[in-house]
């Protein structure tokens, strides 16, 4: 001992020890005081499985990956109480078993003891994981429980439209926050727990389609005593009943401020607005969801009505003289002019004289899909005023390939979103395969899509090519299937 500090004797066992307020040896004195005393050693934390959060009482859940600092704050809380006797010196996780449900916390204290001696104590707080739903999964697992609900419509008989949308939501993961998706005969129904998720699902919408929406709320509970309202809000959103493919009829004041184009028009896609073509000129325009609005217009034909002709002859045209006013015209598409026949009248002599936007890839004796306009009823009330010298004959589509050598070399997938389903039938098959035919078809739309490499198909040689479109391995994404859950997943180490 220094000749400063005379050793003295501890009151207890008699060991000498350098002199102290107690006057006791570190090991009597912890004999005689417990500064843990009324810390508890054991606690319980709850943990959701299905969105992997904690429960921070009394009602929040956060996200805390193990050892991290927000659990290790989450769990001092629940002592917190108790370490307000003492000083916190350290606390940190000592490592447990990724499955084993326990969370075990090493803290060191400080307390001062008898005459002012201030001891320290090194502990270990072991804490159960709980498993517990939380209110949001609960309300999911429900299906029935939701606050707003997003009715989507589209008046046409054809799924196009949805099948293009079902892929942007999936892209852009606006799926996420739905407590269910519902699939009727002419649209969806996405079901929310909250009326911010809703209205944010109806401005993607009105994005990404030409539409107009309207909302109403109903008053479910009032609570006069704190003035609380509960309501359940509807969101209507009408797509316009135009798809591509279709053969519409504008206006006479639509067709002239669009520059002059014919009246009838073939809509060659349909994004946040819907692209028309002139199969005479080329000329192109398109038209925003306000502007369909003010100047409706519908589809002269099904797609059911479709027909195919095959090309007895077609004459390119380069130089096309432009009317007064016109406005852009397409560089995509040649134009062309073309004798063709019904492949239903080949035992006849009749063929039909068009204009086409396709003149660079169509060639004689190719089929291609068109309307026939000479030998239909028109219901429609721009068509029917219309001169009659002015309506073709015949206007063409596209072009036809092998549908069933498509589908066999096709080695690329979709992903689908999880909803209710009514009954389907074959018609829906045939719709969604020509979803998938037009994504081949229009790089504009794929660049919207996630398209999946599926690699159960193999890679066919191009021997055998019969010029169909094809989707090139570049733009196609790896299906990767990542599955993480809080602990770490399987055989994971412990996060640092």
């Amino acid at each position: 001992f220094p000749l400063s500090l005379s050793p003295s004797l501890c009151c207890q066992c008699g060991v000498p020890i350098p002199p102290n307020p107690a006057n006791m040896c570190v090991g009597c004195l912890r004999a005689q005081v417990d500064i843990t005393e009324g810390i508890p050693k054991q606690g319980t934390v709850h943990f959701c499985k299905q969105c992997e959060r904690y429960l921070q009482p009394p009602g929040t859940w956060i996200q805390c990956a193990l050892e991290s600092r927000e659990l290790l704050a989450l769990c001092l809380k629940k002592i917190k109480a108790s370490l307000s006797k003492v000083r916190l010196i350290d606390a940190g996780f000592i490592w447990t078993e990724p499955h084993s449900k326990r969370l075990k916390l090493k803290l060191t204290v400080q307390k001062e003891v008898i005459n002012g001696a201030v001891l320290q104590q090194v502990f270990v707080v072991e804490y159960v994981v709980q498993s517990q739903m939380c209110e949001d999964c609960h309300r999911i697992e429900a299906k029935d429980f939701w606050k707003a609900v997003v009715q989507v419509r589209q008046k046409t008989v054809h799924k196009k439209t949805f099948y293009y949308l079902e892929q942007l939501i999936l892209k852009h993961r606006l799926h996420q926050n739905t407590l269910r998706i519902k699939e009727i005969h002419d649209g969806l129904d996405f079901y929310y727990s909250s009326k911010q998720h809703a209205q944010k699902m109806v401005d993607f919408l009105q994005c990404t389609v030409p539409s107009r929406s309207k909302s109403s709320q109903r008053l479910i509970s009032h609570d006069i005593h704190s003035n609380v309202y509960n309501y359940k809000s509807t969101f209507s959103v009408e797509i316009v009943p135009i798809c591509k493919d279709n053969v519409v009829c504008l206006s006479p004041k639509l067709a002239q401020s669009l520059g002059n184009m014919s009246q009838i028009c073939v809509c060659i896609r349909v994004t946040s607005t819907i692209h028309l073509i002139d199969p005479r000129t080329l000329q192109i325009a398109e038209i925003d969801g306000n502007t369909y609005w003010r100047h409706p217009f519908n589809s002269l034909f099904h797609p059911k009505q479709l027909e195919e002709f095959i090309i007895m002859d077609i004459n390119r045209v380069h130089e096309k003289k432009k009317g007064a006013g016109a406005g852009a015209r397409s560089n995509k598409h040649t134009l062309a002019e073309a004798w063709v026949r019904k492949t239903s009248e080949l035992d006849t002599d009749h063929q039909y004289f068009c204009c086409t936007h396709l003149g660079h890839i169509l060639n004689p004796g190719d089929l291609v899909l068109g309307f026939d306009l000479a030998n239909c009823n028109l219901n429609d009330e721009f068509a029917n005023k219309m001169n009659p010298q002015h309506i073709p004959d015949v206007v063409l589509i596209k072009k036809s390939y092998d549908r069933s050598k498509r589908q066999r070399r096709r080695n690329w997938k979709l992903k689908e979103l999880e909803r209710d389903r009514e009954a389907t039938d074959t018609d829906d098959e045939r719709q969604y395969q020509d979803f998938l035919e037009d994504l081949e078809e229009d790089e504009t739309i794929r660049k919207n899509v996630n398209i999946y490499r599926n690699a159960d198909i193999p890679v066919e040689s191009d021997t055998d090519d019969d010029g169909a479109p094809r989707i090139s391995l570049a733009e196609m994404l790896e299906d990767l299937h990542i599955s993480q859950d809080a602990t770490g997943g399987e055989g994971a180490e412990m996060l640092t």
